[in-house]
């Protein structure tokens, strides 16, 4: 027998639906920005294996000759990016969620019985909580993406006033390259994710709809 049982809040699920279409315009705007310089490629010695990006992909996007638009969409938009990633932060520790969120000492042993069961190596399910270890690193490690991507945008925006800054990050271009990776680690995020939330099924995407899941209830055994 199931029932329906409280699993998030209405906060945490106001910041996680506003931060879609915020990552989205954020990524969207910086790939107009980076296709004015796009230097960057996966290289082995002189060969180039792969170029960020394939023009083919810029023209398939429209993501050509709109560096001004990019810049003005990017440098609005960044606030709203922080301010909402502040607030989830300020509530994990204000709520006490934090206490289901950052690992412990148990998480790495979990994590890895997570992806044995994933790859279908382990038939054992991992044990049912509010997030297993897998999901504590991987929402952990975005949380902290989010303020890296805070710290190396405002260093590339403003290298000349937050010199302190831009040479914390190792220069203007290794605060570039840094920022540059943390977007791609955004999208990886993001496939994963959704991925994640497909396997997992209708009950799992209601709990950050609704803040409600399904869960069974113990029989009570009468004597």
């Amino acid at each position: 027998m199931n029932r329906l049982v409280p699993k998030h809040p209405r906060a945490i699920r106001w910041m996680h639906w506003v931060n879609v279409p915020l990552l989205a315009i954020m990524i969207w705007s910086g790939l107009l920005i980076y296709w004015a310089n796009d230097t960057y490629a996966i290289r082995i010695g002189d060969e180039i294996l792969f170029h960020f990006f394939p023009t083919g992909f810029y023209r398939a996007l429209d993501l050509e000759h709109g560096l001004a638009v990019g810049m003005a969409y990017h440098f609005t938009f960044m606030w709203f990016f922080a301010i909402n990633g502040l607030c989830y932060v300020l509530y994990t520790f204000v709520s006490g969620a934090w206490r289901h969120l950052l690992p412990n000492r148990h998480t790495p042993r979990e994590a890895w019985h997570v992806v044995l069961h994933d790859l279908r190596l382990r038939k054992e399910p991992p044990p049912r909580v509010k997030f297993n270890g897998a999901q504590r690193i991987a929402y952990t490690g975005v949380i902290l993406m989010g303020a890296g991507s805070l710290l190396t945008g405002l260093a590339i925006y403003k290298p000349t006033q937050l010199a302190w800054l831009t040479g914390l990050l190792g220069g203007y271009t290794w605060a570039r390259a840094e920022h540059f990776a943390l977007t791609i680690g955004y999208v990886l995020f993001c496939i994963v994710h959704i991925s994640q939330v497909m396997r997992a099924g209708w009950n799992n995407f209601r709990a950050m709809v609704t803040g409600y899941e399904l869960a069974p209830v113990k029989e009570r055994v009468h004597a």
